[in-house]
């Protein structure tokens, strides 16, 4: 019976991250104006509209739709602060451009129902007793509705790790073009050509919106709520002090920069200081067992051999 669990569990966990890929990351970016200009030339005629349709992968033209419509669906019986929670998590995770929250919690019941009937089709084949095929299903079922969530929550706390190890030396590179002259704006704009993570998606956002219209100070402070984080927050906050007090941006980025590098160095420190806990599980559960039975392990056989020879001979 543990033999079927664990091959119920990987064939469910594999299915559910195949799911979980093409549901979320199988949208793919959109074509530059450049791209498309390009391919118009190279073209003797337009395409026609069922030749871009078909040109698009399958996950836009039939998952991506029909997520949509079952999104729509689960949406009016959806308490609206489960949408306003997931909604915040899809934006502290950097996904709330890609997917909606319906569309978030669509996928968790599709992937739910999909390890619910394969688990339901193992069960049926299995001779385990009622009590034990209903105990699989419910446990199956119940781990493809919240694997998307475990998920998430790793993509944030990854998204966050990575914009902080990438803020102390973008914050220098910032300073030093806004030192050689360059605008706030322009030394953002350096980043986002330089880098390619987190932190530069949010500040291309941030350029894009600026250009749209909204304000500096409105577009730092949307970025900062979707980063989430003490550091990130206390700079944008100093940006847009010295903006509205016509302090110099340079120096303020100077100080910041200092700072970072700063409680960069106090993180090592910190984690430096915990590497000997970490490793003392892994020691005692692997590394003392193997030291023990290579050391312990000949003494053990002469002792056995000896106990074994003493019983032979016998009074």
């Amino acid at each position: 019976m543990s033999a079927i669990v664990l091959v119920v569990l990987i064939v469910s966990v594999v299915g559910g991250l195949t799911l979980i890929v093409i549901g979320l990351l199988g949208s793919r970016e959109e074509a530059t104006v450049e791209e498309r200009l390009t391919q118009l030339g190279t073209l003797e005629r337009p395409p026609s509209l069922e030749e871009i349709e078909l040109s698009q992968p399958f996950s836009e033209r039939v998952l991506r739709p029909w997520l949509r419509k079952l999104a729509d669906f689960i949406a009016r019986f959806t308490p609206e602060q489960t949408l306003a929670r997931t909604r915040r998590n899809l934006e502290l995770a950097g996904l709330i451009y890609r997917m909606g929250p319906a569309e978030f919690i669509a996928i968790r019941y599709v992937l739910m129902a999909v390890m619910g009937a394969l688990a339901i089709l193992i069960a049926s084949k299995s001779d385990a007793s009622p009590f034990q095929k209903a105990g699989m299903i419910v446990v199956t079922a119940a781990l493809g509705h919240f694997l998307p969530v475990l998920w998430l929550g790793s993509r944030i706390s990854r998204r966050k790790r990575e914009i902080l190890k990438a803020l102390p030396d973008a914050l220098d590179l910032l300073t030093i073009c806004v030192e050689a002259g360059l605008g706030f704006d322009a030394a953002m704009a350096k980043v986002v050509e330089k880098w390619d993570n987190e932190l530069s998606e949010g500040f291309a956002r941030v350029l894009q919106e600026i250009r749209l219209g909204k304000l500096r100070r409105e577009a730092l402070r949307e970025m900062a709520d979707t980063v989430d984080l003490p550091e990130f927050s206390t700079f944008a906050a100093a940006i847009i002090q010295a903006e509205q007090l016509g302090v110099s941006i340079a120096k303020v980025l100077r100080i910041q920069s200092d700072q970072m590098r700063v409680r960069r160095r106090q993180r090592a420190e910190e984690e430096a200081r915990k590497a000997p806990v970490k490793i003392m599980l892994p020691a005692v559960l692997l590394i003392f067992p193997s030291l023990f039975a290579i050391i312990l392990g000949p003494a053990a056989i002469n002792l056995k051999d000896i106990l074994g020879h003493s019983n032979v001979m016998g009074p």
